[in-house]
């Protein structure tokens, strides 16, 4: 629920599935669980024109008119010490037998998510996670003899090996791959999937950027205050 640009990221991510036509979302709560369902209950009244009618003993409320995108939002208590893997595991039912999409709360990113759709659908593997290379931040030393420096550089995408960014596409299949609560999503899961030829990576080579910290906060709170930020593709 962290702001930029006065909205959460969670409300930046689920902007860029409904600018391609995903509008129901079910999201994976623990951790002051509360606080987000708070922000959805009060999100159709801030965004609406609203008169309040108190005269002659009367509580009525009318709304002229609501900027709320058209969405269905599922908020489910996931646990407080609950892994990822369990996570998942225990929205089957709000999910039902059919491939769903799933992703991070804590990264943006840019990638068409129609082609990521196709992607998977053509390759009809279990599942497919968007595989990203992270700009490194060190530079890069050629070091020789006597530990002298012989050239220096500064480290670029091409040093740095792909990793998951999230925005998966998985298929009912994969609870199966599913455990108890303390099941890790990114390992057993993943891997057994890696090993059985069931996991398939959708190569994007445009933004991402995860918000671990305040630096990162602040990178994509720049971004958005200048008007460059990348994953605002609804505009």
């Amino acid at each position: 629920m962290v702001e930029i640009g006065g909205m959460p990221i969670l409300w930046h991510i689920m902007k860029t599935y409904s600018h391609y036509g995903f509008n129901e979302f079910v999201v994976c709560a623990g951790y002051k669980q509360h606080i987000i369902k708070d922000w959805f209950a009060n999100y159709f009244l801030h965004s609406a024109n609203v008169t309040f009618d108190y005269r002659e003993g009367k509580n009525e409320m009318t709304v002229h008119d609501c900027a709320c995108e058209p969405w269905s939002v599922t908020i489910v208590d996931t646990g407080l010490r609950t892994m990822t893997g369990g996570r998942i595991a225990r929205v089957r039912e709000y999910i039902g037998d059919e491939p769903f999409m799933m992703t991070y709360g804590d990264g943006v990113c840019d990638v068409n998510i129609n082609d990521l759709l196709a992607f998977h659908q053509a390759h009809r593997k279990i599942a497919t996670l968007t595989a990203v290379v992270p700009e490194q931040q060190k530079g890069i030393l050629d070091i020789g003899e006597n530990n002298s420096v012989r050239a220096f550089r500064e480290k670029s995408s091409a040093d740095a090996a792909p990793i998951n960014a999230g925005y998966m596409v998985l298929n009912p299949e994969i609870f199966h791959y599913l455990g108890g609560d303390d099941c890790v999503f990114e390992r057993e899961p993943l891997e057994q999937l890696a090993v059985a030829g069931e996991l398939k990576s959708y190569v994007h080579r445009g933004f991402w950027q995860c918000m671990d910290n305040i630096r990162e906060h602040d990178i994509l709170e720049k971004l958005y205050a200048e008007g460059k930020a990348p994953w605002r593709v609804w505009e």
